[in-house]
């Protein structure tokens, strides 16, 4: 594949407890690029947490917000590393969205008894509030959405055999994701500042 004339978007997709924001903010050191987790800058942008939207509008609300804001945040002349929220590819227009050649998308896999294991509940995680088992709610949400993560991957990283590696499994990740995107031809190796991460 030949590399892109003009710098992409990097968009880190999958399901919560995948490390989407972490190992996001790790890429975008390397890349030497902004990061935007895109739960938080949807309530810096309108004073609403993901709760409060799921509260007030549902579901349906919430996601039209989400993809107006992921609208918005790629067609930034920027290139920015995005973490998305792990329900963005619900949306069939945001499948589409991610497809385009101005975005690469980086699906982090984790299985949903791993992921259960680390994803606790949080205020951007309206799905996990209250008397549930999050091993439980995860795997309904892995048979519905990663066939769609799929869809829209340029690259498939394993979230598991980071953590069980040892330490810094976040910069590992971080590592592995880029460096699938520049043998894919999506970044290109001068782009890469390996100096930020850490011995």
């Amino acid at each position: 594949m030949p590399e892109r004339t003009s710098p992409a978007h990097v968009v880190l997709v999958g399901l919560m407890g995948s490390g989407k924001t972490t190992v996001g903010k790790k890429v975008a050191a390397l890349l030497g690029r902004r990061f935007v987790d895109a739960d938080d800058e949807l309530e810096a942008r309108t004073g609403r947490s993901v709760a409060a939207w799921f509260e007030a509008d549902g579901e349906v609300g919430f996601r039209e917000a989400e993809a107006e804001l992921l609208d918005d945040l790629l067609g930034s002349p920027e290139p920015l590393v995005v973490g998305a929220g792990g329900g963005v590819v619900v949306t069939g227009r945001n499948r589409r969205r991610l497809r385009r050649d101005d975005a690469v998308v980086a699906y982090l896999h984790g299985d949903p008894a791993f992921l259960g294991s680390r994803a606790k509940p949080k205020p951007h995680r309206p799905l996990l509030h209250g008397d549930v088992d999050p091993k439980a709610i995860l795997a309904e949400m892995y048979e519905a959405r990663d066939p769609w993560y799929r869809e829209v991957a340029d690259v498939v990283i394993e979230v598991r055999p980071a953590h069980e590696a040892g330490e810094r499994p976040k910069w590992r990740l971080a590592e592995a994701v880029v460096e699938a995107l520049v043998a894919t031809g999506d970044v290109a190796p001068d782009a890469v500042h390996r100096q930020v991460a850490p011995s």
